[in-house]
């Protein structure tokens, strides 16, 4: 991947990097990233050294079809873990065994705490379940990373990116060993993500807004979809109203010319 395609992304894009002395040179630590396009799981591990595995949805893995191959080979290619985000506790668990797994074999492991890109470019709320239970379980430092402009790039729904220069902010690894053995503890859980959430904020730049992404991405839908229902009754109205108002001047149109026709009979009496 860094040959194939993070030489010529970083020699197209030029994306500048600010913070890369805090990525240890060895050992385990937890990347953890704000997540605005599909391009940040290719930007942030081409400007590394190292190897940075993140998990990835498993459609990436499934889907069937010769691009769904293509895609499945590029991404195991890539070493990414597939996990399946269906199966509620299931799935979560399965994603921080896969993490957990990746520290302890002394690696770098990606993730994303919104859970899910942003849907607007605001920062979201970080969900407290894959990075701070892995980070409780395992020890490993989390380094907080801001993506910067990537989604001005490949907005979502975009295949074809724009050339234009990206950014990454790293910053300091952060250290949570004081709370070694309490990664069941949900309100140490939450503590430890919006610890790592706020320092994602300061280097980002980034408006926080403090709901889930996956929250936003809702109620952005149904605001579209309330948004279309009004437009079409809107356009029902409107066109109910023309049929009204032809009605109207055809209405007038005829009694004027049974007024005419008896102004001339008047006449022609007379």
């Amino acid at each position: 991947m860094k040959f194939s395609i993070g030489g010529p992304l970083k020699l197209a894009f030029r994306p500048w990097v600010e913070g890369l002395e805090n990525i240890p040179a060895e050992g385990p630590a937890i990347l953890a990233s704000n997540h605005l396009s599909f391009s940040d799981s290719f930007f942030l591990p081409a400007v590394l050294d190292r190897k940075v595995t993140f998990i990835a949805k498993a459609e990436y893995f499934t889907t069937p079809g010769v691009k769904g191959r293509m895609t499945a080979a590029f991404f195991k290619g890539v070493g990414q873990l597939p996990v399946d985000r269906s199966g509620g506790r299931g799935a979560g668990e399965a994603a921080i065994k896969s993490g957990v797994d990746v520290i302890e074999r002394g690696e770098l492991f990606g993730i994303y705490p919104e859970g899910t890109r942003s849907p607007d470019g605001r920062l979201y709320r970080g969900k407290p379940g894959g990075l701070a239970r892995v980070a409780l379980a395992t020890g490993a430092p989390v380094i907080p990373v801001a993506m910067i402009d990537t989604e001005k790039i490949q907005p979502p729904g975009k295949v074809m990116p724009k050339l234009m220069r990206p950014g990454i902010r790293i910053g300091r690894p952060l250290d949570f060993s004081r709370y070694n053995g309490m990664e069941h503890d949900r309100f140490v859980l939450r503590a430890v993500t919006d610890e790592v959430m706020y320092e994602i904020m300061k280097l980002s730049g980034q408006e926080y807004v403090d709901i889930y992404a996956t929250a936003a991405k809702r109620q952005i839908a149904d605001e579209a979809k309330a948004q279309k229902q009004a437009l079409k009754e809107a356009q029902k109205e409107a066109e109910q109203a023309q049929k009204e108002a032809q009605k109207e001047a055809q209405k007038e149109a005829e009694q004027a010319e049974r007024q005419t026709e008896k102004d001339e009979k008047e006449r022609s009496d007379s």
